[in-house]
């Protein structure tokens, strides 16, 4: 047996009768594009804390010292301000905190009135963004965008899980993720283009956020609920009907029959939140409070969020830095295909551990080659190949994390969790991740001044930690059926002791090989 390494075995893993029709496809292809808020908001703020135009406007003090004619101005320390770092990671907060409302919410109303509920106050906090005439109201504004991605984070990737056959589930809840970098990509687009309005352009990237917003709402509102939900809220016929058509045959009853027994045990937890923290749960627990925080601890989000002000702090002009931005974002995009039509095939284990290992080898790479140029003082600059070396290296981490860390950090939380604990579980997931990038978005600029070069390292450090953390303990979880998953944990070396005899899944399952 080789160490973390798992296959479970047994008849019907995966081999619920149905085929993938056209009607889930699309369903989950509308669902996903609840991705387009979260990644639209990571990309476009950092092209508009460095456009001038803005900076003079609410941050004046960042852009006298980006302006500091001296020469002796540390390129380190050029954009730390705690206000300016504040507008952009105050919506995190937000959103960790309306996580937990949305478990109630997505659990009692279903999966797409947490949609719905997302999309609209979004919709709200775009259109005060692009109206702000001071720093308070763009903060407040910032604070809506957060509790409707804590919305959508929350009951998004719940939702396509639950609704794709086991055999796609992967690809289909990447999605989200490939929404996601559509929206970083078309912001860091649409942030090159307003650069050079001669007013208003950051006006037109915070307003332009209202559209995804319209998209994911308007979606929502057409979309079915899941079988499960339905079976949750007592709507067992509507939830049969509903798993005929969108595994596209007659004979669903061996999967039906699985829900209605996670259900069933779903109901007989009256407490969700208390009941997470039993034993029994210990290993989705621990799974789902780790992997999205070792998924900002990546850097990526310092990569995402500060890409122009990172790429001016390292010599950039103004407009290279935007394209450099908008680069990265298109190999954000390709790459996380990559992950689509690898993810079910070769597993959740082998792209986290070939990722991990592409990340660490460019982060030390990039902190040697910005030491190299800056030194410990931080006075320097790149000539061309020099910084189109520091770009490609930036690239290739990017692509190292699109097709890992980044679809798999919200696809493994989401299908590991039986039905009783799911909404806590993935409001535990959207609340840690929101915890790290919070932090993460709040510090980098003060850890970049200090830190210097060896913040890469530092990151580069946790790459390592989790990159072992997965080899050990995340187990494979492709093509089995999402209320079957206690035979994943009750097959793994570590994990298996926590999981009792009479788990839902195992009952009619006990062939199980390791």
């Amino acid at each position: 047996m080789t160490v973390g390494s798992f296959e479970v075995g047994g008849a019907s893993a995966g081999n619920y009768e149905g085929r993938v029709t056209l009607f889930v496809v699309i369903t989950c292809l509308v669902a996903a594009s609840g991705g387009l808020i979260f990644g639209y908001d990571i990309g476009i703020s950092g092209g508009v804390t460095s456009m001038d135009e803005f900076l003079k406007k609410f941050f004046p003090s960042v852009y006298a010292k980006e302006k500091n004619a001296s020469g002796h101005e540390s390129q380190y320390c050029k954009f730390e301000n705690h206000l300016l770092t504040l507008f952009t990671s105050s919506l995190y907060l937000a959103a960790l905190i309306a996580s937990f409302f949305a478990s109630a919410t997505t659990q009692k109303f279903g999966r797409k009135i947490s949609m719905t509920t997302g999309g609209l106050i979004f919709l709200i906090g775009a259109i005060l963004n692009g109206a702000a005439v001071n720093v308070e109201m763009l903060i407040i504004g910032r604070l809506l965008l957060g509790v409707g991605i804590g919305y959508a984070n929350q009951s998004v990737p719940v939702y396509l899980s639950e609704m794709a056959p086991p055999k796609l589930r992967g690809a289909l809840n990447i999605g989200f993720q490939m929404a996601t970098t559509i929206g970083i990509f078309a912001a860091n687009l649409i942030n090159y283009f307003t650069a050079s309005m001669p007013a208003n352009g950051w006006r037109v990237s915070l307003g332009l956020a209202a559209v995804p917003a319209l998209m994911m709402t308007v979606g929502a509102i057409f979309l079915p609920d899941t079988p499960n939900s339905m079976i949750e809220r007592g709507q067992k016929d509507e939830a049969r009907e509903m798993l005929k058509k969108i595994r596209g045959t007659e004979n669903v009853e061996q999967e039906f029959t699985d829900l209605l027994e996670a259900s069933e045990a779903s109901k007989r937890v009256e407490y969700p939140w208390k009941k997470i923290m039993e034993p029994q749960y210990r290993p989705q627990l621990v799974i789902t409070c780790l992997i999205p925080m070792f998924q900002q601890l990546t850097g990526i989000n310092v990569i995402m969020f500060y890409a122009p002000v990172l790429f001016k702090t390292l010599g950039f002009g103004n407009n290279a830095s935007l394209m450099s931005a908008v680069v990265s974002g298109l190999v954000n995009v390709f790459a996380t295909f990559v992950s689509i039509f690898t993810v079910d095939k070769f597993g959740r284990r082998a792209l986290f551990l070939e990722g991990g290992i592409q990340m660490i080898i460019c982060q030390i790479s990039v902190g040697v080659l910005i030491y190299k140029v800056f030194g410990v003082a931080g006075v320097g600059s790149f000539s061309k190949e020099m910084g189109n070396l520091a770009l490609a290296l930036i690239c290739i981490y990017v692509a190292a994390f699109a097709w890992s860390w980044g679809p798999l950090g919200w696809l493994v939380p989401s299908e590991i969790h039986p039905l009783e604990t799911r909404s806590a579980g993935q409001s535990i997931n959207v609340s840690v991740n929101m915890f790290f990038t919070f932090i993460i978005g709040q510090l980098f600029l003060s850890a970049l001044c200090h830190l210097k070069f060896g913040l890469f390292f530092f990151f580069a450090g946790w790459v390592v930690i989790m990159t072992a953390f997965v080899y050990f303990f995340v187990p494979e979880t492709k093509n089995m059926p999402i209320e079957e998953m206690n035979r994943v944990w009750k097959a793994h070396w570590f994990w298996g002791s926590y999981i009792p005899d009479d788990a839902v899944g195992l009952q009619h399952h006990k062939s199980v090989a390791v």
